[in-house]
């Protein structure tokens, strides 16, 4: 799992049919001081994240994991929202 900003999202009006209903977020990467860490990305969202939140995302296979038995087209999927850190 890696931590993201959530910075945006996407409108599609044409799209895979097992994407219909769900969220698309823009995400931007973070280290864990919060600082951003590499290329945005857009993901699939089963938490109910929203814009200006903090978020625990997956990539690859487990993206779609969330979301089964529907068979999600994705690479990126939102798993979780984050309340707090702490560095240690």
């Amino acid at each position: 799992m890696q931590l993201a900003r959530v910075i945006g999202d996407v409108i599609a009006t044409r799209k895979d049919e097992n994407l219909h209903g769900m969220k698309l977020l823009v995400l931007q990467p973070i280290t864990a001081d919060g600082s951003p860490a590499g290329r945005t990305l857009v993901a699939v969202d089963s938490a109910g994240a929203g814009i200006g939140e903090t978020v625990f995302f997956v990539r690859g296979k487990e993206a779609s994991f969330p979301f089964y038995p529907t068979e999600v087209p994705t690479d990126a999927g939102i798993v979780g929202i984050v309340d707090r850190w702490d560095l240690g």
